[in-house]
């Protein structure tokens, strides 16, 4: 039951954030239905997990974890957020990087499958097992999420997904999936592929830095003239600096495990 008394606690803080977020109380023609969409997709991935940890329990801090992920990505893509994305480049690069380094590797770090396994099913075993084969494979997680990256900075495909609800949804999709894949592939890396978890580590904190600095350093707005200079400056330290912490760490972690990987190896 607890966690229907955290999903009651959110809707009421869903709807207390109505008057300034995109959403399906708010919201009217193609975002009622986009968002009415994504929040049933979540909501019902989030009643999913609480069916399967009955009949699989995890730790309780994992358990916690889980239904806190699922605040802050109803919050991210549903909230006021997702409504000041519209005009300013640096809430938009701020909804990206709550994807991508705070809800999914939040995610890896619950280990939700046992209780997706069994709230899906045989056959929705069989799917989850299928969809996360690629994460035995850090680096092929890192380019592709790395491309889903720099794809949707481009500014054509940025403004396509601001203007339509829809290629916003899509977009949200790829960042949340790859970004999960990516995190999952290198927080549970097996011994052998500790070291391509840390490159894969190091790879996406260039290449993020990378892209954060071009904003950062661009003469003009490359995003219409919607989105001031200064806006979109404040954008490229956002993915450049705070974005890069979590990569920062990460590569720390995965630097350590491979080290003592090795002295166990040769000692």
């Amino acid at each position: 039951m607890r966690a229907w008394k955290v999903l009651g606690l959110l809707l009421a803080a869903l709807w207390t954030a109505a008057a300034e977020a995109h959403n399906p109380i708010t919201s009217d023609g193609q975002d009622r239905l986009a968002s009415g969409l994504t929040a049933l997709v979540v909501a019902a991935f989030w009643l999913m997990y609480v069916i399967g940890a009955r009949r699989s329990p995890t730790r309780v801090w994992r358990r916690w974890l889980f239904h806190g992920t699922a605040v802050i990505t109803l919050f991210t893509i549903l909230g006021p957020l997702d409504e000041w994305a519209e005009t300013s480049a640096a809430a938009h690069m701020t909804q990206h990087m709550f994807m991508m380094v705070v809800i999914a590797p939040f995610f890896a770090l619950c280990k939700p499958l046992p209780q997706l396994f069994v709230a899906f099913g045989r056959y929705g075993r069989s799917f989850w097992s299928y969809a996360f084969k690629i994460t035995r494979y850090p680096m092929l997680c890192a380019y592709l999420h790395g491309f889903m990256i720099w794809f949707w900075h481009v500014p054509v495909f940025y403004m396509l997904a601001v203007d339509d609800p829809w290629v916003h949804v899509f977009e949200h999709a790829c960042f949340l999936i790859t970004a999960v894949w990516f995190w999952w592939a290198v927080l549970h890396a097996n011994a052998r592929n500790v070291p391509f978890a840390l490159l894969a580590l190091l790879f996406t904190l260039m290449h993020t830095g990378f892209l954060g600095a071009l904003l950062t350093f661009a003469g003009e707005p490359l995003y219409g003239e919607a989105r001031h200079l200064q806006d979109q400056q404040l954008a490229g330290l956002i993915m450049w600096v705070l974005g890069g912490i979590p990569y920062i760490v990460a590569s720390m972690w995965a630097g350590n495990r491979w080290y003592k990987h090795l002295n166990r190896r040769w000692l």
